[in-house]
Protein backbone atom coordinates (compact mmCIF):
# COMPACT_ATOMS: atom_id res chain seq x y z
CA UNK A 1 0.00 0.00 0.00
CA UNK A 2 1.28 3.63 -0.89
CA UNK A 3 2.54 5.62 2.21
CA UNK A 4 -0.05 9.05 2.69
CA UNK A 5 1.00 11.65 0.83
CA UNK A 6 2.22 14.06 3.57
CA UNK A 7 1.44 17.69 3.70
CA UNK A 8 5.42 18.53 4.00
CA UNK A 9 4.76 20.69 7.31
CA UNK A 10 7.53 18.73 9.04
CA UNK A 11 10.33 16.00 7.96
CA UNK A 12 9.13 12.43 7.42
CA UNK A 13 12.02 11.93 9.50
CA UNK A 14 10.87 13.39 12.36
CA UNK A 15 7.20 11.13 12.03
CA UNK A 16 7.92 8.62 14.41
CA UNK A 17 4.70 6.54 13.63
CA UNK A 18 2.07 7.15 10.76
CA UNK A 19 -0.51 5.92 12.57
CA UNK A 20 -1.04 5.38 16.82
CA UNK A 21 -1.50 1.94 18.08
CA UNK A 22 -5.21 1.10 18.35
CA UNK A 23 -6.60 0.57 21.82
CA UNK A 24 -8.66 -2.68 22.54
CA UNK A 25 -12.32 -3.02 20.59
CA UNK A 26 -15.02 -2.05 22.60
CA UNK A 27 -12.28 -0.24 25.65
CA UNK A 28 -13.09 3.43 24.85
CA UNK A 29 -16.95 2.71 25.16
CA UNK A 30 -16.73 1.03 28.77
CA UNK A 31 -14.38 3.85 29.79
CA UNK A 32 -17.36 6.35 28.82
CA UNK A 33 -19.55 4.32 30.81
CA UNK A 34 -17.52 4.75 33.88
CA UNK A 35 -19.20 8.12 34.77
CA UNK A 36 -17.06 10.12 36.35
CA UNK A 37 -14.18 8.96 34.49
CA UNK A 38 -11.01 10.53 35.80
CA UNK A 39 -11.77 9.91 39.34
CA UNK A 40 -12.20 6.10 39.25
CA UNK A 41 -9.35 5.90 36.90
CA UNK A 42 -6.96 7.72 38.79
CA UNK A 43 -7.89 5.84 42.23
CA UNK A 44 -7.46 2.82 40.04
CA UNK A 45 -4.39 3.35 38.67
CA UNK A 46 -2.84 4.40 42.15
CA UNK A 47 -4.25 0.82 43.80
CA UNK A 48 -2.48 -0.77 40.75
CA UNK A 49 0.36 0.71 41.28
CA UNK A 50 0.89 2.56 38.56
CA UNK A 51 2.87 6.15 38.58
CA UNK A 52 0.16 9.10 38.34
CA UNK A 53 -0.49 9.42 34.97
CA UNK A 54 -2.73 13.05 36.05
CA UNK A 55 -3.76 16.23 35.20
CA UNK A 56 -6.37 18.24 37.28
CA UNK A 57 -8.49 20.61 34.87
CA UNK A 58 -7.11 23.77 37.01
CA UNK A 59 -4.43 23.28 34.74
CA UNK A 60 -6.07 21.68 31.72
CA UNK A 61 -9.15 23.66 31.63
CA UNK A 62 -11.70 21.98 29.31
CA UNK A 63 -13.12 24.72 26.35
CA UNK A 64 -16.59 22.20 26.62
CA UNK A 65 -17.33 21.60 30.49
CA UNK A 66 -19.77 18.65 30.20
CA UNK A 67 -18.13 16.75 27.62
CA UNK A 68 -16.26 13.61 28.63
CA UNK A 69 -13.46 12.62 26.07
CA UNK A 70 -11.77 8.93 25.72
CA UNK A 71 -9.57 7.93 22.82
CA UNK A 72 -6.02 7.26 22.07
CA UNK A 73 -3.00 9.76 21.81
CA UNK A 74 -1.69 10.94 18.82
CA UNK A 75 0.99 13.10 19.89
CA UNK A 76 2.69 16.47 18.95
CA UNK A 77 5.81 17.91 20.53
CA UNK A 78 6.48 21.67 19.75
CA UNK A 79 8.79 24.36 20.18
CA UNK A 80 9.93 28.16 19.86
CA UNK A 81 11.16 29.21 16.37
CA UNK A 82 14.26 31.13 16.64
CA UNK A 83 13.44 34.21 14.43
CA UNK A 84 11.90 37.48 15.21
CA UNK A 85 8.08 36.48 14.87
CA UNK A 86 7.65 39.15 13.10
CA UNK A 87 10.22 39.09 10.31
CA UNK A 88 8.30 35.15 10.59
CA UNK A 89 5.32 36.69 9.56
CA UNK A 90 6.84 39.03 7.14
CA UNK A 91 8.14 36.21 5.06
CA UNK A 92 5.19 33.76 6.30
CA UNK A 93 7.40 31.35 7.82
CA UNK A 94 5.02 28.72 8.89
CA UNK A 95 6.70 25.68 10.90
CA UNK A 96 3.60 24.24 12.85
CA UNK A 97 2.47 20.88 11.92
CA UNK A 98 -0.83 19.93 13.71
CA UNK A 99 -2.28 19.78 9.99
CA UNK A 100 -0.31 16.86 9.46
CA UNK A 101 -1.05 15.29 12.48
CA UNK A 102 -5.17 15.87 11.43
CA UNK A 103 -3.56 14.19 7.99
CA UNK A 104 -2.45 10.95 9.87
CA UNK A 105 -5.31 10.94 11.91
CA UNK A 106 -7.40 7.80 12.52
CA UNK A 107 -11.23 8.35 13.97
CA UNK A 108 -11.37 8.18 17.29
CA UNK A 109 -7.71 9.63 18.05
CA UNK A 110 -7.12 12.77 20.37
CA UNK A 111 -4.61 15.01 19.14
CA UNK A 112 -2.18 15.67 22.27
CA UNK A 113 0.26 18.36 21.97
CA UNK A 114 2.96 19.29 24.53
CA UNK A 115 3.14 23.05 23.32
CA UNK A 116 4.49 26.18 23.33
CA UNK A 117 2.96 28.42 26.55
CA UNK A 118 1.44 32.11 25.62
CA UNK A 119 0.79 31.21 22.03
CA UNK A 120 -1.41 29.64 20.25
CA UNK A 121 -0.60 26.24 19.34
CA UNK A 122 -4.00 25.34 17.19
CA UNK A 123 -6.10 27.49 16.04
CA UNK A 124 -10.11 27.58 14.95
CA UNK A 125 -9.75 25.99 11.16
CA UNK A 126 -7.13 23.76 12.17
CA UNK A 127 -9.67 22.14 15.22
CA UNK A 128 -12.41 22.11 12.03
CA UNK A 129 -10.25 20.13 10.11
CA UNK A 130 -9.64 17.58 13.00
CA UNK A 131 -12.99 17.20 13.93
CA UNK A 132 -13.18 16.50 9.85
CA UNK A 133 -10.82 13.79 10.30
CA UNK A 134 -12.74 11.87 13.15
CA UNK A 135 -10.61 13.35 15.78
CA UNK A 136 -12.64 13.28 19.06
CA UNK A 137 -10.44 16.22 20.50
CA UNK A 138 -7.08 17.60 21.88
CA UNK A 139 -4.96 17.83 25.06
CA UNK A 140 -3.15 21.08 24.55
CA UNK A 141 -0.16 21.99 27.09
CA UNK A 142 0.10 24.97 25.74
CA UNK A 143 -2.21 28.18 24.14
CA UNK A 144 -4.93 28.07 21.94
CA UNK A 145 -7.53 29.99 19.86
CA UNK A 146 -10.19 30.56 18.42
CA UNK A 147 -12.60 29.70 20.84
CA UNK A 148 -16.29 29.81 19.61
CA UNK A 149 -14.80 28.44 16.28
CA UNK A 150 -14.24 25.02 18.24
CA UNK A 151 -16.93 25.00 20.25
CA UNK A 152 -19.52 25.77 16.95
CA UNK A 153 -17.77 22.45 15.28
CA UNK A 154 -17.99 20.33 18.36
CA UNK A 155 -14.14 19.99 18.89
CA UNK A 156 -13.41 20.02 22.80
CA UNK A 157 -9.75 20.89 23.93
CA UNK A 158 -8.00 20.54 27.93
CA UNK A 159 -5.84 23.18 27.51
CA UNK A 160 -3.37 25.29 29.48
CA UNK A 161 -3.91 28.79 27.98
CA UNK A 162 -6.15 30.66 25.77
CA UNK A 163 -4.86 33.43 23.66
CA UNK A 164 -5.22 35.69 20.61
CA UNK A 165 -1.57 34.91 19.49
CA UNK A 166 -0.66 33.39 16.87
CA UNK A 167 1.83 30.25 16.73
CA UNK A 168 2.25 30.22 13.18
CA UNK A 169 5.65 32.36 12.94
CA UNK A 170 6.40 31.49 16.59
CA UNK A 171 6.34 27.69 16.88
CA UNK A 172 8.14 24.88 15.45
CA UNK A 173 7.07 21.59 15.22
CA UNK A 174 9.83 18.94 16.89
CA UNK A 175 8.06 15.74 16.27
CA UNK A 176 4.91 13.95 15.41
CA UNK A 177 3.78 10.19 17.49
CA UNK A 178 6.98 10.84 19.35
CA UNK A 179 7.10 10.52 23.55
CA UNK A 180 5.66 13.76 24.81
CA UNK A 181 5.68 15.44 28.91
CA UNK A 182 2.31 16.76 29.83
CA UNK A 183 1.90 18.67 33.51
CA UNK A 184 4.55 16.54 34.21
CA UNK A 185 2.83 13.37 32.77
CA UNK A 186 4.81 11.76 29.91
CA UNK A 187 2.43 10.09 27.52
CA UNK A 188 3.05 7.65 24.69
CA UNK A 189 0.96 7.52 21.23
CA UNK A 190 -1.34 5.10 21.60
CA UNK A 191 -1.59 5.79 25.50
CA UNK A 192 -5.17 6.36 26.06
CA UNK A 193 -6.89 9.37 27.22
CA UNK A 194 -9.32 9.97 29.38
CA UNK A 195 -10.57 13.42 30.22
CA UNK A 196 -13.77 15.67 31.73
CA UNK A 197 -14.13 18.43 33.91
CA UNK A 198 -12.35 17.04 36.66
CA UNK A 199 -9.56 16.61 34.51
CA UNK A 200 -7.29 14.48 32.42
CA UNK A 201 -5.95 11.00 33.12
CA UNK A 202 -3.39 8.76 30.63
CA UNK A 203 -3.07 5.32 30.80
CA UNK A 204 -0.59 3.51 29.05
CA UNK A 205 -1.37 1.46 26.84
CA UNK A 206 -0.04 -1.56 27.76
CA UNK A 207 -2.41 -1.01 30.90
CA UNK A 208 -5.14 -0.38 29.30
CA UNK A 209 -7.34 -3.17 29.93
CA UNK A 210 -6.28 -4.01 33.77
CA UNK A 211 -7.42 -0.69 34.55
CA UNK A 212 -10.25 -0.87 32.77
CA UNK A 213 -11.57 -3.89 34.52
CA UNK A 214 -10.61 -2.59 38.22
CA UNK A 215 -11.79 0.64 36.93
CA UNK A 216 -15.59 -1.07 36.51
CA UNK A 217 -15.33 -2.92 39.46
CA UNK A 218 -14.88 0.43 41.55
CA UNK A 219 -17.22 2.08 39.49
CA UNK A 220 -19.96 -0.78 40.60
CA UNK A 221 -19.25 0.40 44.54
CA UNK A 222 -19.50 3.82 43.78
CA UNK A 223 -23.05 3.69 42.34
CA UNK A 224 -23.70 1.00 45.73
CA UNK A 225 -22.50 3.95 47.87
CA UNK A 226 -24.45 6.43 45.86
CA UNK A 227 -27.89 5.08 45.91
CA UNK A 228 -27.11 4.28 50.14
CA UNK A 229 -26.71 8.10 50.55
CA UNK A 230 -30.05 8.44 48.92
CA UNK A 231 -31.74 5.96 50.45
CA UNK A 232 -31.03 7.63 54.06
CA UNK A 233 -28.75 4.94 55.40
CA UNK A 234 -27.06 6.35 58.12
CA UNK A 235 -23.36 7.93 57.75
CA UNK A 236 -21.32 4.45 59.40
CA UNK A 237 -23.38 2.62 57.28
CA UNK A 238 -22.58 4.47 53.65
CA UNK A 239 -18.96 4.38 54.42
CA UNK A 240 -19.64 0.64 54.64
CA UNK A 241 -21.69 0.17 51.39
CA UNK A 242 -20.31 -1.13 48.21
CA UNK A 243 -16.79 -1.94 50.21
Amino acid sequence: MAEKKLTGRIAREKIRLMEVPRPPVGAVERYRALGDCTGVVCDTMDELGIPLGAVGASVLKPTMPGTIMVGPALTLRNILQRIDPLAGARDHVNKMAEFECHNLATPGDVLVIDGVPSVSNIGGNSAQTGKRQGEVGAIVHGGIRDISHQRTVGYPIWASDITPVTGKWRIEAAEINGPVMIGGVQVHPGDLVIADDTGVCFIPRDRIMDVLEAAEARATSETTRVKAIDSGLSVPDVLHAGS
